[in-house]
């Protein structure tokens, strides 16, 4: 992930690399196990985003390599103080499954190059440059089969630390590398990473990319690395956080700190796909964990993104980062929980459905699931909410008590009368037949 300022360049030459790439992979036919994972995907509506890295023991985010001008060499200093010893990967999970999350996406590289995993591709990985010596994607991976939760692994196409990240990008400028390298070489590489990842950590649910910004005019050779990825595990989804329309290869759209077809951060592409979507946002403001961040994120507007998210088709995958130790920090813990408890009582309304018949209002949004309509106020004061016209709806209840409400058509639209005490985050309406 990244700041606003590093990705508002998205140039001609970008958008002409990308319908390169889009061009050659006109042959994409997503397998039959894909298709049903896909629509699993859309069903499940909520996942558990993880930054964790190296980057964690200065605690300044996980930009901080590129912010600070931290040369590789001093960089490096970080890994022997990189002993995550309080990691649970059981807690990890069983936190994502209390909170209503049905997936889990975690970082396996980001754009410090560093490994969270054992690759045999480098020595720069937790494994092998750090005093923990072990794999935790390895226990995160077993641990969500036991408690069947999906995995998937966020991995960065841009690199900071290899040498062969060259010609530089965007970024980077000042890890003190040579000003020689072999991109292909790195694409390779690249690719021997994530052959590793897609053999030796059984099913994994997808690979989220993120970095391809940084080189608007590289030859990012996505085809090779989309086929090899469908042909490891045909069922995996792809997306990549490049910011423009999907091309033939990738499985879902995502938009980041955006609800599909917004673009408050600046970089986001407008056009919604008929992929299945994703928006993805963080918990404060850091996407890695930042010690002097306690800018935390009401319960009430967390639920509200859900919400929104939901009634716009969308997933919601929301981060978290976790502290050196492994911990998770407890304001963190204590919002995803408050999450969780709203689920239990009204995810009937989330879970499996798709965005509603009326578009996304201010005053909230619809889903929709077999023949009902979930209404869900988020905004809204008065005691008349009138909606467009919905042939068909004859009856309005509250969900959860079954209270009736009056609903009336009135010159082409129609008219709910609304309990005089609404649910102070979000009142959910049952329309129906």
């Amino acid at each position: 992930m990244t700041t606003v300022k590093t990705r508002t360049f998205a140039t001609f030459s970008f958008a002409l690399c990308l319908f390169t790439t889009a061009a050659l992979a006109q042959n994409y036919v997503p397998s039959q196990s894909n298709l049903k994972a896909r629509q699993w995907f859309q069903d499940a509506k909520f996942g558990m985003f993880i930054h964790w890295g190296v980057y964690s023991v200065p605690g300044r985010g996980e930009w901080v390599m590129n912010q600070e001008k931290i040369p590789i060499s001093e960089y490096e200093k970080f890994a022997p103080q990189f002993n995550p010893t309080k990691f649970s990967a059981a807690e990890i999970v069983s936190l994502a499954k209390s909170s209503g999350m049905k997936y889990i996406t975690i970082t396996s590289k980001h754009h410090d190059g560093f490994a969270m995993f054992a690759t045999k591709q480098n020595k720069w990985n937790i494994v092998d440059a750090t005093p923990y010596s072990k794999d935790p994607l390895k226990e995160l991976a077993e641990e969500c089969r036991k408690q069947r939760i999906k995995l998937f692994f966020y991995h960065s196409q841009l690199d900071w630390h290899s040498p062969d990240y060259y010609p530089r990008g965007q970024t980077g400028q000042t890890a003190g590398r040579p000003e020689s390298g072999d991109f292909n070489r790195y694409l390779e590489f690249m690719d021997a990473q994530l052959t590793e990842l897609l053999t030796n950590y059984g099913d994994v649910a997808g690979i989220w990319f993120d970095g391809m910004w940084d080189k608007p005019d590289a030859d990012w050779q996505l085809q090779r690395t989309y086929t090899l990825i469908h042909k490891l595990q045909p069922a995996a989804l792809i997306g990549s956080n490049h910011h423009h329309q999907p091309f033939n290869g990738e499985d879902f759209q995502m938009f980041e700190k955006d609800l599909p077809g917004a673009n408050t951060a600046g970089f986001n592409q407008t056009s919604i796909s008929a992929l299945p979507l994703e928006t993805c946002e963080t918990l404060n403001g850091a996407w890695g964990y930042n010690k002097n961040d306690h800018n935390f994120k009401s319960v009430p507007n967390l639920i509200h993104y859900l919400v929104r998210a939901a009634g716009s088709n969308a997933n919601f995958l929301l981060n978290i980062g976790p502290m050196p130790t492994g911990e998770v920090s407890p304001e963190f813990v204590e919002r995803l929980h408050a999450m969780g408890a709203w689920l239990d009582k009204n995810g009937e309304t989330i879970y499996g459905t798709r965005g509603g018949p009326i578009t996304p209002r201010s005053w909230g949004v619809t889903t929709a699931k077999g023949d009902k309509v979930y209404l869900h106020v988020l905004d809204w004061k008065d005691e008349y909410l009138a909606l467009p016209d919905l042939p068909g709806i004859q009856q309005a209840h509250l969900f959860g008590t079954g209270t009736k409400l009056e609903i009336s058509r009135v010159n082409g639209a129609t008219l709910l009368h609304l309990p005089k005490e609404l649910d102070p985050i979000d009142t959910i309406v049952v329309l129906e037949k």
